[in-house]
């Protein structure tokens, strides 16, 4: 049993290493907020959790499928894909704005961590499919594989998002006007991209 909750654990860090790598709306976000707080990953790992959490304890105890029924689905898409959109339109206009001082976000990254996940469909996306299979082997364990399943998973999103902001924070000092000035519009337009396409993802 222990060695089979070990591989299990073991994987769900590779899985979730895997999914939270991939570039998105909260990658942007925490590249933006690391360029004036280098443990901006850290708040943003917390804000994260706050939705996070919740939800696996939701999936767990069975309301997982209110997350993958047709209304629920088209909600989170709509407002969360405007949401995205208005954000990175935010911050896109202030791209021009002196370093740091301002980027479209919540001035909190604890704040930007909540409100970029709750808005995202990505993140219900993922956990309405991968994220629920993992719940269901982590069930097979009993409460204490799901209590220690999330005790893994958390530390991946911590660990990356922290490692995100240093980068970004360390390496501002070779950033020229120029550079900040496309890396943040990279950023908005990472946050606008995902808006656009949540929204007419329902129509197409």
């Amino acid at each position: 049993m222990e060695t089979k909750l070990g591989l299990f654990l073991l994987s769900t860090a590779g899985i979730s290493l895997t999914g939270i790598m991939l570039p998105g709306p909260l990658t942007a976000a925490t590249i933006s907020k690391g360029y004036s707080g280098k443990n901006a990953g850290v708040l943003i790992a917390i804000g994260h959790a706050v939705i996070e959490i919740p939800l696996i304890a939701a999936i767990y105890f069975g309301f997982g499928h209110f997350i993958g029924s047709p209304l629920i689905v088209k909600v989170i898409y709509v407002v969360g894909g405007m949401m995205l959109f208005y954000l990175g339109f935010r911050m896109l206009r202030t791209t021009g704005t002196m370093p740091g001082q301002a980027s479209g976000l919540p001035n909190s990254s604890l704040v930007t961590g909540i409100v970029i996940t709750a808005t995202n469909p990505a993140f219900y996306l993922w956990w309405a499919t991968v994220g629920m299979a993992l719940i269901a082997g982590a069930a097979t364990f009993g409460l204490a594989g799901v209590v220690l399943f999330a005790l893994v998973h958390w530390p991946c999103d911590l660990i990356w998002y922290e490692f995100l902001s240093m980068v970004t924070y360390k390496s501002r000092k070779w950033w020229t006007k120029r550079t900040h000035k496309a890396v943040f519009s990279i950023c908005a337009f990472i946050l606008m991209g995902f808006g656009v396409w949540f929204f007419l993802g329902l129509f197409l």
